[in-house]
């Protein structure tokens, strides 16, 4: 068995803007990857079992990078991510106002692509792409 660290050729990346709270900043990262696992199943892993056979559910086969920047970095990147096509989440500062799945797509869609008050973006793709899309981006503390 190797004992080389696994390197993927993917990247799981979030973009989160700055001046978010605490406790924002780990909701909107929970909301923006949960849904990545379904559109992009080989992004998921096996099942984990401890040595007692309880069985978990299976999670990322890998890591989720996590980075933060300011409002302008945010909608540069939203632009640079749909301009390459890649899988992604956006999360807006409406999401923060309703309490259902129904009532945050309603409030998605109510606004123009261009004009989305983007707090948290969620990306995935070959590694260099994504590092184009977070580009002026830093990895949160």
């Amino acid at each position: 068995m190797s004992t080389e660290p696994l390197r993927f050729d993917t990247k799981i990346a979030v973009l989160l803007r700055e001046d978010l709270e605490p406790w924002q900043r780990l909701n909107v990262t929970a909301f923006l990857v949960s849904g990545l696992g379904t559109q992009v199943p080989e992004v998921i892993g096996e099942p984990y079992e401890d040595a007692d056979g309880v069985g978990y559910l299976p999670m990322f086969r890998q890591p989720v990078l996590v980075f933060q920047g300011t409002k302008e970095i945010l909608t540069a990147a939203h632009a640079r991510v749909l301009s390459r096509a890649l899988p992604r989440a956006v999360f807006t500062g409406d999401l923060f106002t309703t309490g259902n799945d129904r009532d945050n797509r309603a409030a998605v869609r109510a606004v123009p692509t261009a004009e989305l008050d983007l707090v948290g973006l969620s990306v995935y793709g070959p590694r260099n792409a994504v590092d184009k899309v977070l580009k002026g981006a830093r990895m949160h503390p």
